[in-house]
């Protein structure tokens, strides 16, 4: 808190009115990086929309904003205030997002219909927040790519021949 009041050139007392505590400024710092561009793209395929989506989880969780959430979230409890926000501004915000393509997706053709949006939802993103937290390879387009290609191979809707 004592560097951020020294390169902003402000008091301490300032900065813990507007946050708590270190890991309250670092959660802040990620979600502003999180802010998602494809959320006001209205127009184009939605499963071309919900590929830049992923990338972009992928690309949030690279930055050092990304990867200090991501520690600071497996080290809180679920029930922490930290864990509560990551929740409810990006986590569920995610899901939102990509609701809201799946379902267009479906009504443009693309998915087949009765697909379980929800299940869809966690066949997506837990590989994400899997890879990010275990660290074990890279969370980049590429995975985020081949996450989303092996989905659709089965939510696609099948032509008949």
């Amino acid at each position: 808190m004592e560097g951020i009041a020294g390169r902003t050139g402000v008091g301490k007392p300032t900065i813990y009115r507007a946050w708590p505590n270190a890991q309250a400024v670092a959660m802040a710092a990620f979600l502003e990086t999180a802010k998602s561009p494809t959320s006001a793209r209205k127009s184009g395929a939605a499963l071309a929309t919900l590929r830049l989506q992923l990338r972009k989880v992928a690309d949030v969780f690279a930055t050092r904003a990304g990867r200090t959430a991501a520690l600071m979230i497996a080290a809180a409890q679920s029930d922490s205030e930290l864990a509560k926000v990551f929740y409810s501004h990006f986590v569920l915000k995610s899901r939102e997002e990509g609701r809201g393509l799946l379902m267009r997706a479906v009504a443009e053709g693309d998915l087949k219909a009765g697909v379980n949006v929800e299940a869809a939802l966690d066949l997506l993103y837990a590989p994400l927040y899997f890879r990010l937290l275990i660290g074990h390879g890279a969370l980049d387009a590429h995975f985020t790519d081949a996450i989303l290609d092996l989905a659709l191979d089965g939510l696609r809707l099948r032509k008949k021949r």
